[in-house]
């Protein structure tokens, strides 16, 4: 936990940002009558039934200093999806980018192994080379602020039923647009100093 809050408080660099990285699914759902658009007095109306249409799975990359984020959508979320995105981020995203500090989960998937899957071994060693890794906690995803931005993300653009994934594919697109515009740095308030007080339980206990 310590060492994702002290990655929190470095300041901004373009050549070692830090980038937090999460991922999810979405519930693809088809409407089985077409709806009745919004008329003057009368709210837009469908039908309660629905069709599960698959699942789109998000692969998301935030940097929460420099504001800026993207998903992939994809309809898996094997091993060569998450290097494939690892590749995009150090070479399209970050090329310049001496080191990038990258805060994920532990799961299976994301460790230089998938990348060795992936690519043959001088480009994955040359992609691990180029990453610092912080893993969150076990029970610890609160720490990450990709879940954070994971929870903007479904509050102004997933609360509604979409067809299939290259309907999410759109929405998202235009969501990731406009945020990357118009967004604010996050302002992160957690620190140390204050796991040690409000999280002291946690924290193994000093034999005499």
């Amino acid at each position: 936990m310590e060492s994702v809050l002290e990655v929190y408080k470095r300041p901004y660099d373009p050549d070692y940002p830090v980038v937090c990285m999460d991922e999810t699914t979405v519930q693809c759902v088809k409407e089985v009558r077409p709806g009745i658009p919004a008329q003057p007095g009368q709210c837009e109306r469908y039908d309660v039934e629905y069709e599960r249409n698959g699942v789109a799975h998000l692969l998301l990359f935030y940097s929460p200093l420099g504001s800026w984020r993207r998903v992939r959508v994809s309809d898996n979320h094997a091993a060569l999806e998450w290097a494939e995105g690892i590749r995009r981020l150090l070479q399209e995203d970050y090329p310049q980018a001496r080191r990038i500090t990258l805060v994920m989960d532990n799961l299976n998937t994301h460790t230089g192994a998938s990348l060795y899957k992936a690519f043959d071994p001088a480009l994955a060693r040359a992609l691990l080379n180029k990453l610092e890794i912080v893993y969150t906690p076990k029970h610890g995803s609160w720490l990450n602020m990709a879940e954070c931005e994971f929870s903007v993300l479904s509050r102004q653009c997933l609360g509604r039923r979409l067809a299939d994934r290259e309907t999410v594919r759109t929405e998202i697109q235009a969501w990731v647009e406009e945020r990357n515009d118009n967004a604010s740095p996050a302002d992160w308030q957690f620190t140390t100093d204050d796991a040690r007080i409000k999280l002291k339980r946690l924290y193994p206990k000093l034999l005499n």
